[in-house]
């Protein structure tokens, strides 16, 4: 059984409609010969549409071939109805592109050029590095259908394992050296000068959106930054508040569920409030319950709360990782879910070691960590190996990563990020440390009665209001559209400081 939380289904059917209507919209002959004309404008020189398509799923590229060039380029626009704020996320995802090309070894796909174009919208002209083969071919189990989430192979030998863990944790280490001054996205300002100027946009963000129906007047506004990593904590734990209140289907099972669900985002803002998240699996954690296990105690400081924070991509993984037959790799991709974060997220083990998710392993959470556990040795391993070859004064992983694996730092940042793995990691691995031990033998949907002492009277007044209102919103599945001043004024009813 996954241990991923329902999206609204109504949301779900909605936005499998709308993809089917976009895949038919790309593919229109008119489209196609706009593209084409588009690129004989910006190379002055004619171009030819080659086919297939490469269709992803927030971006559409089109193969053109253009005299004067000895490879292909591609013509990158976003998917109609799939991708969330497609001009800010264009111009995001080129400068950062383009800023770890500068700032790194990492091999990036030539950038041409990127804008908004009145014909076509947002777009980016890009390097065809010509191979469909990505790493996750490399590490995945066979699949009979390729739509199936791959997953790591069972079999797989650890002299391999290694090698390719290698050439990813070289990308990981440069990544994690460039610092920034604020939290947010990146804007090209002039030739080659990138800073942080708009907001993060976050795959969270997108799903939310998609998949339940968020109304987006509650996300951060354009041009929002921040300075220091509490801030941006607090912000991620609204956004979990935020589904549970606007989720019209498919959020709650019961009075008890919504308690649960409820108690547990209110705690975790307050954690965030209060500077503590920052902190916790750090040497600085002076307030978990479990700060002093003596089989998890943290050495290794916690990073600068503000001023210096490091790239992080929600979408980071061996997917977007072009390799040739041999596995040797030729770039890497897909940077549209890239910003500034904390440096806590950097410090953190990638969680696709395994290629899927924690909440949706099919055996289940638990054994999900226990397989992860083993294949982060190897990992570490790995990157301490590419360490050796790191300039003096770079900031150096694998210690980090131990001890977030060790003290639960790890599970923290998750659930932070994800919407609805949050419930199930919150209440399994992160409140007993943050809080204490708990009575046994608790049914899940009533874990709420063990914390609610922690709430206060008027959070206490609000979680009551609020379950009467999701039990009455479950007795009709509709979508709800909100008005943008009455979602704000709604979600800021539920945040008590």
């Amino acid at each position: 059984m996954t241990a991923r939380q329902d999206s609204d289904d109504l949301a779900w059917d909605q936005s499998d409609e709308l993809w089917e209507e976009a895949i038919k919209q790309v593919r229109l002959s008119s489209v196609c010969r706009k593209i084409e004309s588009f690129a004989e404008k910006m190379f002055e020189k004619p171009a030819t549409l080659v086919t297939p398509l490469i269709i992803g799923g927030f971006n559409v590229l089109y193969p053109i071939r253009t005299e004067g060039l000895s490879a292909n380029v591609l013509v990158r626009v976003p998917c109609p109805n799939q991708a969330l704020f497609p001009e800010e996320k264009t111009l995001a995802e080129a400068a950062t592109a383009a800023c770890i090309s500068q700032r790194t070894h990492i091999p990036i796909p030539k950038l041409f050029n990127y804008g908004v174009d009145p014909e076509i919208g947002p777009f980016m002209i890009i390097q065809d590095l010509e191979s469909r083969r990505a790493l996750t071919d490399a590490l995945a189990a066979p699949r009979e259908d390729l739509n199936d989430v791959p997953v790591l192979q069972t079999d797989i030998s650890e002299y391999k394992l290694k090698c390719l863990y290698g050439k990813v944790a070289r990308f990981v280490l440069q990544l994690a050296q460039a610092t920034f001054p604020r939290i947010g996205a990146l804007v090209e300002t002039s030739p080659g000068s990138f800073h942080v100027m708009a907001r993060p946009l976050t795959l969270n963000m997108s799903n939310m959106v998609q998949l339940s129906n968020i109304p987006r007047s509650i996300f951060p506004p354009k041009g929002t930054t921040y300075q220091t990593a509490d801030d941006w904590y607090t912000v991620l734990a609204e956004m979990q508040i935020a589904t549970l209140l606007f989720q019209h289907n498919d959020m709650i099972s019961s009075e008890d569920d919504c308690k649960t669900k409820y108690v547990a985002r209110q705690l975790f803002r307050r954690l965030a409030k209060q500077g503590r998240l920052s902190t916790f699996g750090f040497a600085d954690d002076n307030w978990s319950a479990h700060r002093n296990d003596s089989d998890a105690r943290a050495t290794l400081p916690a990073p600068d709360g503000s001023g210096s924070f490091r790239l992080w991509s929600d979408d980071f993984r061996p997917s977007n990782i072009i390799v040739d037959e041999k596995d040797n790799i030729l770039g890497a991709i897909d940077w549209e879910f890239t910003y500034v974060g904390p440096t806590q997220f950097a410090l953190d083990p990638p969680w696709w070691l395994l290629l899927e998710v924690p909440e949706m392993w099919d055996e289940g959470i638990d054994d999900w960590a226990s397989v992860y556990e083993r294949r982060l040795q190897t990992w570490i391993s790995a990157i301490e190996e590419a360490e050796q070859n790191m300039a003096p004064g770079s900031l150096l992983l694998s210690a980090y990563m131990r001890e977030s694996w060790a003290t639960g730092r790890f599970w923290l940042n998750y659930a932070a990020r994800k919407s609805w793995a949050f419930d199930t990691i919150y209440w399994k691995y992160l409140h007993e440390k943050f809080f204490g031990e708990r009575e046994e033998d608790i049914p899940a949907q009533e874990l709420w009665k063990t914390r609610v002492q922690l709430l206060n009277q008027d959070e206490r007044d609000a979680m009551e209001s609020l379950v009467q209102t999701k039990m009455e919103e479950s007795k009709e599945r509709v979508l709800v559209k909100w008005e943008a001043a009455e979602a704000t004024k709604r979600l800021s009813s539920f945040l008590f400081d």
